[in-house]
């Protein structure tokens, strides 16, 4: 019988199913010594070497055990053993014996390796919770990109219906969107009841627009003035729009037109902005404080109603003048004492003061 041994077989690749673990090398080439060809491998492993001469024990039910010699991988695993009646030859060990043994020795190897890794996981336990309690929470973006002016909107209101404590804010001077609910002065109503307090810069020229619902806040049933607390402040040179609510989430427009708007929660980015804010707000000119009480009706004279509706249409003191028949001067001191009044420190504050202290609608 040809010697299989020198014989070329199709190489099997083994790994924990199957031949389970059983690795073949190249084929030996005619004519040459296998051992030349033997390449160290793990025992579970079986080479191709290895494996014709398995294949031909089987076949001829005995080998030389001077044939093993190159491939000593049969004896490790077990596929070859001494003859008990002579000790020249090597049995091989039947295949349905061997597989589960080879198996089980692979399964004991994953088995312990579980083990270890077990083991692993269980130490590293408390430095994970340590982790864990210190890490960020980046499950949610810091930016996210709000399309359209009412999913802009819905985001303004969520935020402002978790808001309880500040909101800054920025109103554009031009047609752009604006972001408070103008049409809604509820909600502010309601954040106001909160204890929030509201801060808003804007150009002067559109500052009596730059509030939503702006009322001075009437009396509870107690009698006593409600706390609103919102403040308007006017700057010639503002950037387009921001809305700040707690430091804790902001609103900044991502194009001219305030149809793309980006939210932060970024507490690095919401801390720049409201530092900017405050910055502007300290160079800003005081407009309006809703928690400022109202002039007495007795401190205010019909003639000084009267000027207070010509200021608010837009006339000099020499034109308020001609209307009412008094000089200049007499008119100037009225509008000290109306000034002096309403707190106002300068003409643009003065007119829009009146407009919100009310004088102006009891002028018949």
């Amino acid at each position: 019988m040809q010697d299989v041994a020198t014989q070329a077989a199709p190489t099997v690749h083994g790994g924990t199913h199957g031949t389970a673990g059983i690795r073949m090398t190249g084929p030996v080439p005619a004519g040459e010594p296998a051992a030349r060809h033997h390449v160290p491998h793990e025992p579970v492993d079986v080479c191709e070497a290895g494996r014709a001469l398995y294949l031909r024990a089987l076949q001829e039910r005995r080998v030389p055990a001077k044939a093993a010699a190159a491939t000593p991988c049969l004896i490790d695993t077990g596929l070859l053993h001494p003859d008990p009646d002579d000790a020249t030859w090597l049995r091989p060990t039947a295949a349905a014996v061997a597989l589960p043994r080879l198996l089980e020795d692979i399964e004991g190897r994953v088995a312990r390796q579980r083990g270890r890794a077990t083991r692993l996981a269980a130490s590293f336990e408390p430095f994970l919770r340590l982790g864990a309690d210190r890490a960020p929470d980046l499950s949610a973006s810091p930016v996210t990109v709000l399309k359209g002016v009412p999913r802009i909107r819905l985001a303004v209101r969520q935020a402002m219906a978790d808001a309880s404590e500040e909101i800054l804010g920025i109103q554009p001077g031009d047609s752009r969107p604006r972001l408070l609910p103008y049409n809604e002065p509820w909600r502010l109503a309601e954040f106001a009841e909160r204890g929030g307090h509201m801060r808003v810069l804007s150009p002067p020229r559109t500052a009596h627009d730059a509030l939503p619902g702006l009322r001075r806040p009437g009396p509870t049933s107690s009698g006593h003035v409600r706390p609103v607390g919102r403040e308007l402040r006017t700057l010639d040179e503002l950037p387009p729009c921001l809305l700040v609510f707690d430091r804790d989430v902001a609103f900044i427009p991502a194009v001219e037109d305030g149809s793309v708007a980006f939210e932060l929660r970024s507490t690095a980015l919401i801390s720049y902005l409201s530092t900017a804010f405050d910055i502007l707000w300290r160079l800003a000119t005081p407009l309006y404080r809703e928690d400022t009480p109202p002039p007495p009706e007795q401190a205010i004279s019909d003639v000084q109603r009267a000027i207070a509706h010509l200021l608010t249409e837009g006339h000099t003191d020499a034109e308020i003048a001609r209307h009412l028949d008094m000089n200049v001067r007499t008119v100037r001191l009225h509008v000290a004492r109306l000034a002096a009044l309403l707190g106002s420190r300068s003409r643009t504050q003065l007119g829009y003061l009146i407009g919100r202290s009310g004088l102006v609608e009891a002028h018949p």
